[in-house]
């Protein structure tokens, strides 16, 4: 019998690799509505990404598994649900130890196992562990707001641990968290470019290389990444692929485009910075095409979660633009604004162009999906919670099998998907937009939401006291697949940490990085 990927290539015009090289761009607090394609109503154009659409696929219900960055970067690279570890609720910083265990496989591994070169160029942002002089490693206890305070015994000229490198990656240039949080330098491989001996603030104080400046980020991502389209581009035309992970740092804070970019929008900064990735999507796509790898290279564009309230949302809306789109909330909320995502992908050798896909998909699905698609084969128990969309790229309006899905706000608060239907473990957002936890706008709300995204797109008619039955069958599931510890078929799993479905409103916003039960990548 022929796998699917066989009858992708055979579907296609004329002959193509076995396997496509893959490169994944994860932009940063990226609006589903940043994206004219998916909001025709946009007051930023965004040329790149509408080809990218145009030439390819676009997804319209597509997931994070997280409202905020750091778990939506483990479910991504694992294909396992973030909240599975002991990162329960908030993010981690530049100085927190690592979160993948050395056991976990990720994507990169993964591929790796089936002959692919491997890279990151960008914003690693799972934790990392710096080594101090003397031995040890730096560790910020769980406040990713500052710098440890012992950041000034780091040997900076030492090796980092628990890195890409030490997650399948043959190679990485990047930053170690978001752009706002020290230690502001580059990182080549396991080591900083430059010793952190200045001190820098960008929303954040903390140490930084003396060169180190938060608007190179963004073009230093982008043509890292456009240099190794050229070095692979021979091996990849003679059957040897490459996968390039690259989580941008942008449009998050700090909000800082170049002065090519300064004032394109008319809008604010924000509609800038997203001018300026959108243009290096076009830089990007034109690299493939020059180096003859546009036909065989799958290539994906997709956010950590939605808009940023850093973005000023209140000026884009009064210059008629919605970040969001039609969904309610933003960053950090369990509301639809908080984790739907554009996820556009273009692969010419087997995706119809123009395609649209409406099939409820993951970010936490490209584990499964690569394999099917490379013929890789995952380790035991790994990627427990991925399913593969494969067959919705030979045809946008195939079955998918995923039905449902789970989704996580930033202070831990659940929801889960049964198809249209949307039920979400808490009285309010649980994240950032109203009502927020523990608000008094919160108080007396009912303590479960159930929404018909079908119907009810915006979130305002919550549905939870006439389908009581409906209610008590979801939650059942969503109980069911956190005691599985998987959601995929196989043996029972263990979770890391003992997971709390229903959350209190005053749970902090942060989690800590130390005692956990899970080992870390971090040398003992």
């Amino acid at each position: 019998m022929r796998s699917l990927i066989a009858l992708l290539l055979a579907a296609a015009a004329s002959a193509a690799p076995q396997r496509p090289n893959i490169i994944v761009i994860l932009a940063d607090d990226h609006g589903y509505g940043d994206f004219t394609a998916n909001n025709p109503a946009s007051k930023i154009a965004t040329p790149g990404l509408d080809r990218l659409a145009a030439e390819g696929m676009r997804f319209t219900d597509a997931h994070t598994s997280s409202s905020v960055c750091t778990p939506t970067r483990y479910s991504l690279l694992t294909g396992r649900y973030h909240w599975r570890t002991r990162l329960q609720n908030g993010v981690l910083g530049g100085f927190s130890p690592p979160l993948i265990a050395p056991e976990r496989q990720t994507v990169a591994d993964l591929l790796k196992s089936a002959g692919y070169r491997t890279a990151m160029f960008g914003k690693w942002h799972l934790g990392i562990s710096w080594p101090l002089k003397g031995g040890g490693y730096a560790d910020d206890g769980g406040n990713f707001a500052k710098a440890p305070a012992n950041a000034d015994k780091v040997d900076w000229s030492g090796e980092v641990k628990g890195g890409p490198l030490d997650c399948g990656f043959d190679e990485f240039f990047g930053i170690s968290a978001s752009l706002d949080m020290p230690p502001f330098v580059w990182i080549e491989g396991r080591r900083a470019t430059e010793a952190a001996t200045a001190t820098k603030t960008w929303l954040r104080t903390g140490p930084a290389g003396p060169n180190f400046d938060a608007v190179d980020v963004q073009p230093g991502i982008t043509s890292r990444l456009i240099r190794y389209i050229g070095e692979r581009a021979e091996d990849a035309k003679a059957g040897k692929p490459f996968f390039a992970y690259v989580p941008l740092a942008a449009p998050h804070t700090p909000i800082v485009p170049t002065k090519e970019w300064e004032g394109s929008s008319g809008i604010n900064s924000y509609a800038d910075f997203v001018k300026q990735v959108d243009a290096d999507m076009l830089k990007i796509l034109e690299a493939l095409k020059q180096n003859g790898l546009e036909r065989d290279t799958l290539i994906l564009f997709t956010s950590d979660n939605g808009c940023s309230p850093a973005a000023k949302i209140e000026e884009l809306v009064a210059k008629g633009h919605q970040p969001n789109g039609p969904l309610r909330g933003h960053k950090a909320d369990i509301f639809e604004g908080g984790h739907r995502v554009s996820f556009v992908l273009r692969w010419p050798a087997a995706v119809k162009p123009g395609s649209v896909a409406s099939q409820l998909v993951g970010q936490i699905d490209l584990f499964a999906t690569f394999a099917e698609l490379t013929g890789a084969k995952p380790a035991d128990g790994q990627g427990e919670d991925s399913f593969s969309f494969a067959s919705v790229l030979a045809d946008a309006s195939a079955p998918s099998p995923r039905r449902s899905i789970i989704s996580h706000s930033i202070n831990g608060s659940f929801a889960i998907r049964d198809g249209a239907w949307k039920l979400a473990l808490c009285p309010g957002s649980g994240g950032w937009s109203a009502p927020k936890p523990g608000s008094k706008e919160e108080q007396g709300l009912p303590a479960l939401q159930l929404y018909d995204l079908s119907a009810d797109l915006a979130e305002t008619r919550n549905l939870a006291d006439q389908q009581k039955e409906r209610v008590a069958a979801m939650r059942a599931d969503l109980e069911k697949a956190v005691a599985a510890g998987r959601t995929t078929a196989g043996p029972d799993l263990k979770n890391d940490v003992e997971v709390v479905v229903i959350k209190r409103a005053s749970q902090p916003k942060t989690t800590k990085s130390t005692k956990t039960k899970e080992k870390t990548k971090a040398v003992k």
